[in-house]
């Protein structure tokens, strides 16, 4: 923990040292050192007079208190900040070793080392220089949480509350040269001004409700007239910035003087640069004044997108015979704009394939402020093909638009509020003006950055919310034309915003795979009665199960305990040696489904971008396990970030596929589409395609005519077909679609069986009913296939979808699906007509939409069914779709699928039930395990001794019957 702490004050040094403002080692002090500290658990140290004492304890600055092990161990009556809809956790008694003393595992999220809400004090004495005398002297507080109340000796200095931009003080009426005590006392309670517990600026869902001072600390002495703000404003039409300037005098004289300013390009291969511009100006005593210059750019001027973030330094200097300051920032020449339903960055259309990023930061809990460690993070996320990203109810700190100016992201911060669970918006509440109040700092402090190209005033609001919300972006489109504006991001059953620049809104997404999978249907009709751009909100949410591997990870301040309760109790179930398989087969179907998903919406005409959730874990919530890239951003070994790119990228084939399952008398046809958002269009660009086996025999291929294609979603290239009638075995192919002379590619499996009716072999009982034939059978050393489908008792209460859980079962209460995925023996020979891997794949559809699972509770402890549904992590049940045993002198086969005679006309039922079949009929039908015939028939009669049951009467807004929350309790 020591050692990690240092790391971190390392970044945050780099950071300070990097910022755009950095004086001269006279003119700064920098504070990032140990402070004396005391907990205020009563709230009696400003009665005390606390900021006159000195403070006991210490702490080092940058940090958290949790981060230096100040607060309370965890118990569970900590008192959390944030929603739990899933209480059970406090009541099942298989649950009980995880609720006692020194063994507290809390499900719901990551576990502090420490955890304290309340106030507490940091306190230091400072050397203030006597050549300080007559300036400005500020004292810069970056990202603390939350409300700061400053002392100087014993002068209270003001109070501020911000979770979106650094608290800054002027001190310079408070200090003189020589020895000074400064006392903070931050309180990190939900107080006066309410958020919301869950949003993730504050909730122990993510970054955690600490408390600290995590930025940049340090003491400026500046000078008394002062360049107090600069905003750019880029014409790139007309190849000029309008620069907006105020100047403030704190002095009692008069100032006059001049302001120069000029840009410089700082990190292309071009290089550019303007000519000075410069005004004089005047500002009264103790006053202010805000002027604007035209800054003009010649022929050569960069501008910045995804695919070419070029940037400037814009330098500022305020000249007088008394007075020299300067400040620089960081801008792109870049216009982001709507043109109907479409985005454009600098004329140019432009979906948005995002990610939601919710402050996942699981070792020190809390956000990074350095632009190395925001430069990880982003890169990773383009690297998966990304161009977006959305913060979920909070607003990075200023290293992030540094990093995503750099790498070339567009970002959608948030006002730091998920008003519902608690707050409510338009009724009055301090919210409402907090909201102002937020947003107004973010565009001051980060309004500059090329990448802060849009906005959202939070998170699924509850309360007045159409009227707040279309006064708020009528507030913002007449005040800053730099980026676009909506209400909050919301789900689908959330009323309308009409004044919204774009929509971020849920309702229009999804898999609908109660039917067979396809890949022909999109979301025109959903989509149509909006005229602006659609951006889906929170696309996705596919669990995948636990990477228990992940736990070691946890080495700052956080521990996962709630993956140690997960694994521990898989192992309680007999299956412990199961859980990389279990990672690895519901993590290829988590892929899968995301793969589906974002094709349907690259493929939609018209549709303007989706916001995942996520490309990375969600740890808390119940703990949703939704990435392809864990807390860390790192990946968790089934899927690459080449692999995932494929179908997430600037350019995409897609084809239209009317199924994926097919009898080799039927001909196999696709339209090709292509998705493309591009910086230029494809000129005189070919498109290919080839379909193979599984041995990489080419069987077709072919190639369309070349064509320029603009930007666009579901692009039309062409036709092919492919007659099956020579394929003469059970067989997956897999057709590949290739833009020529680029590395976009893209492809899709299919499986193709022969035109054969099920027929029940001689030599086996096939029976719908464990009857006493089957017994007799069985003991005298005969063959069993039990079709159970529809008489399963021990189990039935568990429901299997195709799709995995969505988001998780403990925050939706149980909500189905139940089952992520299935665990497939593929190695076996009961496969060997009909190809499969190890997870579920399109094939599998069929046979396992809906399909009643078995409960294998009473089985011997190392029993494997040749076919496993993958449990919700929160009971781990041993489940079986189809299993093998001995019982008596004989053998059986198990299905709660529907497999037998009756399925005529599902190829994958009918070709799965044929391989089974002709399993039993060979000589490797030798199952390991030995079964009574009781434990069997037990399925069909008894109930599992395990039920959940849930013990929170309120349940997340999506379950509710007017989730949107308009009405006013």
């Amino acid at each position: 923990m020591k050692k990690y702490s240092y790391i971190c004050l390392f970044f945050a040094i780099s950071f300070s040292l990097s910022s755009f403002n950095v004086k001269p080692k006279d003119e700064v002090i920098h504070l990032d050192v140990n402070w004396h500290f005391k907990i205020d658990r009563k709230d009696e140290g400003i009665a005390q007079k606390w900021y006159n004492r000195n403070l006991s304890d210490v702490i080092k600055l940058p940090g958290s208190m949790a981060e230096f092990l100040k607060g309370d161990e965890i118990t569970l009556k900590t008192k959390w900040t944030g929603s739990i809809y899933d209480s059970s956790f406090y009541f099942i008694p298989r649950l009980e070793k995880y609720r006692q003393p020194g063994n507290i595992h809390i499900p719901f999220w990551l576990t502090p080392a420490r955890h304290y809400v309340g106030a507490a004090w940091y306190q230091k004495e400072v050397n203030i220089p006597a050549n300080w005398k007559g300036k400005r002297i500020v004292l810069h507080l970056e990202r603390v949480h939350i409300e700061t109340r400053v002392w100087i000796n014993d002068k209270e200095v003001g109070l501020q509350n911000s979770l979106v931009a650094p608290h800054v003080y002027d001190l310079t009426p408070y200090l003189t040269a020589g020895k000074q005590r400064i006392s903070i006392r931050i309180d990190n309670q939900i107080k006066k001004i309410n958020v919301g517990p869950d949003s993730h600026s504050v909730t122990d869902h993510t970054q955690g409700n600490w408390n600290g001072i995590i930025g940049k600390i340090a003491l400026e002495a500046v000078s008394p007239v002062y360049i107090d703000d600069v905003q750019i404003y880029p014409d790139v039409k007309n190849r000029k910035a309008r620069v907006k300037i105020t100047v403030n005098n704190s002095t009692p004289n008069n100032f006059s003087g001049k302001i120069v300013i000029a840009a410089k390009s700082f990190n292309s291969k071009a290089s550019d640069q303007t000519q000075e511009v410069s005004t004089t100006l005047t500002v009264s005593k103790l006053g202010d004044k805000t002027i604007e210059l035209e800054l003009p750019f010649g022929k050569g001027m960069l501008t910045w997108d995804e695919f070419d973030p070029a940037l400037y330094n814009l330098e500022v200097q305020l000249v007088s015979k008394e007075i020299k300051a300067s400040k620089k920032l960081q801008f792109g020449m870049r216009e982001f704009k709507i043109e109907g339903n479409r985005f454009l960055i600098n004329g140019n259309p432009v979906f948005l394939r995002g990610t939601v990023h919710n402050c996942e930061f699981p070792l020190t809990g809390y956000p990074a402020t350095s632009i190395e460690a925001w430069e990880k993070i982003l890169q990773k996320i383009k690297s998966y093909g990304m161009n977006h990203v959305r913060f979920h109810s909070w607003c990075p700190p200023e290293a992030a638009f540094i990093a995503a100016d750099k790498i070339g992201l567009y970002l959608q911060p948030e006002g730091p509020s998920w008003p519902n669970h608690g707050p409510k918006i338009g009724l009055g509440q301090p919210v409402d003006q907090f909201l102002y109040d937020e947003t107004t700092r973010m565009a001051k402090e980060y309004g500059n950055y090329a990448s802060f190209t849009m906005l959202s005033a939070g998170n699924e609001p509850a309360g007045n919310q159409v009227k707040y919300l279309n006064e708020f972006v009528d507030f913002w489109k007449a005040k800053d034309n730099r980026r676009v504006y909506t209400g909050m991001s919301v789900g689908g059953s959330w009323p309308v915003v009409p004044n919204a620049e774009y929509q971020s809104r849920g309702g229009v997404r999804g898999l609908k795979w109660e039917k067979m999978p396809e890949t022909e249907s999109d979301f025109s009709s959903g989509i149509e009665p909006f005229k602006v751009p659609f951006v889906a909100h929170e696309i996705g949410q596919y669990c995948v199960f636990p990477n228990f591997e992940e736990i070691q990870k946890y080495k700052g301040v956080y521990r996962a305990k709630n993956f140690e309760m997960f694994r521990q109790d898989l192992a309680d179930h007999n299956m412990a040696d199961q859980s990389k398989d279990f990672l690895n087969a519901s993590g290829k179907l988590q892929v899968l489904c995301y793969k589906n998903e974002i094709e349907k919406m690259l493929r939609t005409p018209g549709y303007g971008g989706f916001q995942a959730l996520g490309l990375q874990d969600f740890p808390g919530q119940g703990t949703a396990l939704v990435g392809v890239l864990d807390a860390f951003f790192q990946e968790k070994g089934y899927v690459t970030a080449q692999e995932y790119s494929r179908f997430c990228n600037a350019t995409v084939p897609l084809a239209k596929i009317p199924k994926f399952v097919y009898n080799n008398g039927e001909t196999f046809k696709a339209e090709i589409a292509l998705f493309h958002s591009g910086k230029m269009p494809l000129k005189n660009t070919v498109i290919s395609w080839t379909i193979k086996n599984e041995k990489g025999n080419v069987l077709s291929s072919g190639n369309f005519d070349p064509k320029t294609y603009e930007n666009g979603n579901g692009i039309i290239v062409g036709n092919l077909s492919f007659a099956l009638n020579d394929v003469k075995v059970a067989s997956k192919l897999n057709l590949e679609v290739k833009v020529n002379d680029t590395a976009f590619a893209n492809d899709w499996n299919f499986w193709v069986y022969p035109n054969r009716n099920p027929e029940i072999s001689s030599s086996i009982y096939y029976t719908t009913v464990l009857d006493a034939k089957a017994k007799e059978m069985l003991n005298n050393g005969g063959k069993v296939f039990l079709n159970a489908a529809g008489k399963v008792v021990k189990g039935k209460e568990v429901e299997m979808h195709f799709l995995p859980v969505f988001w998780n079962t403990s925050w939706f209460k149980m909500r189905p699906p139940h089952v992520t995925g299935m665990l497939i023996q593929d190695k076996s020979p009961a496969f060997a007509n009909f190809p499969t891997s190890f997870h579920s794949d399109l094939q599998w559809w069929d046979i396992q939409n809906r399909a009643q699972v078995m409960n294998l509770e009473d089985f011997p402890a190392d029993f494997r069914p040749l076919i496993q549904p993958i449990d919700t992590w929160f009971i781990n049940r041993r489940l079986a779709l189809v299993f093998e045993a001995q019982v008596g002198k004989g053998k059986i086969i198990v299905s709660s699928a529907n497999l037998g005679p009756d399925v005529q006309d599902i190829p994958a039922s009918r070709e799965l039930f044929f391989s089974l079949q002709n399993y039993m009929n060979s000589d490797q039908f030798n199952p390991k395990n030995a079964l009574s015939f009781e434990v069997i028939q037990d399925v069909f009669v008894s109930p599992s001794k395990e039920q959940f049951k849930t013990y929170t009467k309120d349940s997340p807004d999506e379950l509710k019957p007017n989730s949107n929350q308009n009405k006013v309790k």
